[in-house]
């Protein structure tokens, strides 16, 4: 059975959904005024992460080796994302005053602490990555980004695997 889109297509599609997905971030951000939290802005890195696989992928066009190779690069990336939209998630289940208090934004913290250090205390979660500000059908952006990245996993999967496994010949 042939894919209906080519690989190189396949992967230029996978960034043009990563892109929608960090307009729609940054329209949130600017328009609607929606402050991202820490949690958020890694989840951003993430798509942003999995979005340049995608574009690296469709720029390379890649054989059998590569495309599995990219595949699971996008499959990787786009599981660190889910997992920190899953704690996002969780942070925003707790109860009101059980998440720690608001703390320093992301770029103080990166200024004096070192890196693994800001990854820990962001990982932890504070009182503004509790807040819910924004809901579609009854979910929270973080659902969003995790649904989307599972999405995404799935796809980048199939576009280069399926692809590959059915490009008789290919090396």
């Amino acid at each position: 059975m042939q894919l209906p889109v080519s690989r190189r297509l396949g992967n230029g599609l996978g960034f043009l959904a990563c892109a929608a997905l960090l307009g729609y971030a940054l329209y949130a951000e600017h328009v609607l005024g929606l402050a991202p939290c820490p949690l958020c802005i890694f989840q951003r890195v993430a798509v942003i992460v999995v979005g340049v696989l995608f574009l690296i992928a469709a720029l390379h066009n890649p054989r059998r080796i590569g495309a599995f190779v990219y595949a699971g690069l996008l499959a990787l990336a786009a599981l660190g994302g889910i997992a920190i939209a899953a704690r996002h998630i969780w942070i925003q289940a707790q109860p009101p005053g059980t998440v720690a208090a608001c703390g320093a934004d992301l770029d103080y913290m990166l200024e004096i602490l070192p890196l693994k250090e800001v990854v820990t205390k962001v990982l932890a979660g504070s009182g503004e990555c509790g807040t819910v500000d924004w809901t579609l059908l009854g979910l929270s952006m973080p659902w969003w980004v995790l649904i989307s990245l599972a999405v995404l996993a799935t796809y980048g999967v199939i576009v280069n695997v399926r692809a590959a496994t059915e490009r008789s010949g290919s090396v």
